[in-house]
C-alpha cells in the first residue's frame, strides 16, 4: 500500500507520518516514510519547484514507493503534491494507492511558519530572499476533491489524527492480506 499524504508546507504531513509509523511499530505492519524534502535534498537536488519539476519529483517518489510497497511495506509519501493530475497519475500507476489530505488554513500556517517560507513568500518581488513558488500562496494547490482520509491539523490534535490514519492503514492492510490469502488458496 502507498499513502500519498499531501498538504501545504507546514500542515503537519511529516509529523503525522512519523507519528503513524511510531504508532504502528508495535504491529506486524512494516512502514517506510518517503519525505519529499529529504529525498529532494539527498537524491534529486537538481529539481526545482516548477510545475514540471514537481511532477518529476512526485513520479520519482512514486517509483521508489512502488518498489517498497511491492515488498510488502506500507509506504507513506509525505509531499506537498499540489497538482491533482499527478496525484491521479500515481493512483493509476501503482496498486493500492490511497490519498490523504492533511489540511490547515493558510492563515494558521503563516502564524506557525516553521521554516520561514511564508514570510519569505510575502516579501517584495525584487527581494533576494523571496520564495516564488510556495503552494497555496504564490503557486497553486489543488485541494483533493475526494481523499481517502482527510485530517485538518488546525482542529484535530496529533494523537487523534494519528489514530485516524493508523486505523485506516490497519484496516486496509488487513483487507490486502485477506485478499492475498484468498488468491493463493484459489490457485
Amino acid at each position: 500500500m502507498i499513502l500519498l499524504i499531501c498538504g501545504l508546507s507546514g500542515s503537519g504531513k511529516t509529523t503525522l507520518a512519523q507519528s503513524v509509523k511510531m504508532r504502528l511499530s508495535d504491529t506486524d505492519i512494516p512502514v517506510e516514510i518517503i519525505d519529499a524534502d529529504v529525498y529532494r535534498q539527498k537524491l534529486f537536488p537538481n529539481l526545482g519547484y516548477t510545475k514540471e519539476d514537481r511532477f518529476e519529483n512526485i513520479r520519482r517518489l512514486g517509483f521508489i514507493a512502488g518498489k517498497l510497497s511491492g515488498h510488502g511495506l506500507v509506504t507513506i509519501i509525505s509531499a506537498i503534491n499540489p497538482y491533482d493530475v499527478i496525484r491521479r497519475e500515481l493512483i493509476a500507476s501503482y496498486p493500492n494507492v490511497k490519498l490523504v489530505h492533511v489540511d490547515c488554513p493558510v492563515k494558521t500556517l503563516m502564524q506557525r511558519d516553521t521554516k520561514g517560507l511564508y514570510r519569505r513568500a510575502l516579501l517584495p518581488e525584487n527581494h533576494p530572499d523571496k520564495v516564488g513558488n510556495l503552494s497555496g500562496v504564490n503557486d497553486p494547490f489543488q485541494i483533493p476533491s475526494s481523499p481517502d482520509v482527510y485530517i485538518n491539523t488546525h482542529i484535530t490534535p496529533l494523537a487523534e489524527g494519528t489514530e485516524t490514519l493508523a486505523a485506516f492503514i490497519m484496516d486496509q492492510y488487513q483487507h490486502q492480506q485477506n485478499q492475498y490469502v484468498y488468491q493463493h488458496k484459489a490457485s
